[in-house]
């Protein structure tokens, strides 16, 4: 049985605690993914209790092992930014096609205060997902890298 689990600022999350999230994230987001070390640090920005950052995640564990993961960041900002940027979601190839990745983040919009931003890969198989949820795609994201 999958038990769905979250994990904030108030809990005080333990670097293994956060270790542990990170390690799975880093190895199923597959061509979706970040560096281990930039994974840690938006979950040190999620998991932290300063006034200015803050967040959360929800966890699915079977049989005690994370098989799924939402990381949601607070961005301070309202109105002209969504209050959230969903980071990260991962769902173990063994549990995708089950409807995790929906319970995981039904269970993220509902824990959110605030508008929720993502960003996502057009050939991304859970931009799906992320429509079927309400999400739009009002803008084209551009970045420039220094």
């Amino acid at each position: 049985m999958t038990k769905i689990e979250t994990l904030s600022a108030i809990d005080n999350a333990t670097y293994l605690q956060k270790l542990e999230i990170a390690d799975f994230l880093f190895e199923h987001l597959d061509q979706y993914g970040d560096p281990h070390e930039d994974i840690m640090r938006c979950l040190d920005y999620a998991l932290d209790q300063a006034v200015d950052k803050g967040g959360f995640t929800v966890m699915a564990r079977e049989n005690g092992k994370i098989v799924g993961v939402v990381v949601m960041n607070r961005t301070g900002m309202a109105g002209y930014i969504p209050e959230n940027i969903l980071v990260y979601i991962a769902v173990d190839a063994s549990q995708r096609g089950k409807g995790l990745g929906k319970k995981l983040m039904s269970t993220a919009i509902k824990m959110a205060h605030g508008d929720i931003a993502l960003h996502v890969e057009p050939d991304n198989p859970a931009r799906k997902l992320y429509e079927k949820l309400g999400f739009t795609n009002k803008y084209l994201e551009m970045r420039l890298k220094k």
